[in-house]
């Protein structure tokens, strides 16, 4: 039996799954509990709802900061990684900053491709040198 994922991991799975989805908290919450390995912690939907109450907001720091691509041009895998990593940042003050920049990588690392990863720790550290 496979271990449960981190709550940032399982927090992106879910938020991945919603840019396909575009489902209200109740039917989000439904979906999620039917993905195998999920943790449906309080931690994992505290980040999630911070990424849905500040998705504009996030996407205007992500847009301030992507010089050669817009963020409509992003690909939503690599969306939904800096959603997580930039919502943690800027609206957890108990997360420190390295930590969620280091995690969201990881999370990279395992579901992204390699030009991504790289894409997305050059946009987290220019972002985590702007604050």
């Amino acid at each position: 039996m496979e271990e449960k994922m981190t709550y940032r991991e399982s927090a992106f799975i879910i938020i991945f799954e919603n840019m396909f989805l575009c489902l209200d908290d109740d039917e989000l919450f439904d979906i999620a509990s039917n993905i195998d390995n999920v943790s449906l912690s309080q931690k994992t939907w505290n980040l999630v709802k911070s990424v849905r109450e500040n998705q504009e907001n996030i996407e205007n720091v992500i847009s301030s900061l992507s010089e050669k691509r817009s963020v409509q041009r992003i690909p939503r895998l690599n969306k939904a990684i800096l959603y997580i990593a930039i919502a943690e940042v800027l609206y957890n003050d108990k997360v420190p900053t390295n930590v969620a920049i280091s995690e969201a990588v990881n999370i990279a690392k395992k579901y992204a491709l390699e030009n991504d990863v790289r894409f997305i720790n050059g946009l987290l550290g220019s972002f985590s040198r702007s604050l």
